[in-house]
């Protein structure tokens, strides 16, 4: 992952990112990242609300692969990029459960730091499965 200056929520979801994606690689909890040595790109301090977002990602992976294999028409949780794969995970958490968070603004964010963090087509994926995710959380 490479440099990116963000603040405040923004920057916050960019570190729950970058520790989703440490636990992924690593086979390890965001929790036991958090509780070892652990690199943000930024050199910032943790902020709370990624730390929330990382921890609670994490706590309800299995849900938000769920719902986001249901809303993928070509590409299992499994196939994505990790990347997009955790940035997902991420946002699906933050549709549920952070209730101060405008679905429309967790896509928005979402898409801008797939923009940074993922592929050329990342930002159009992301995007698009988030609109089926948000459709199907509203539905419920």
């Amino acid at each position: 992952m490479h440099k990116n200056h963000f603040f405040g929520r923004t920057r916050a979801r960019s570190q729950a990112l970058q520790l989703l994606f440490q636990a992924e690689a690593t086979e390890r909890s965001v929790q036991e990242v958090l509780d070892d040595a652990y690199a943000l790109s930024d050199d910032e301090p943790l902020d709370d609300f990624g730390r929330l977002l990382a921890l609670g990602a994490d706590e309800h992976r299995q849900e938000a692969d769920s719902i986001i294999g249901r809303s993928s028409t070509n590409w299992t949780v499994e196939r994505m990029p990790s990347v997009d794969r955790n940035l997902l995970r991420l946002a699906v958490y933050e549709m549920l459960y952070v209730d101060e968070v405008a679905t429309a603004v967790t896509i928005d964010e979402s898409v801008e730091l797939a923009k940074a963090y993922g592929t050329d087509e990342s930002s159009r994926f992301v995007n698009g499965l988030l609109g089926r995710v948000a459709q199907e959380i509203e539905g419920a």
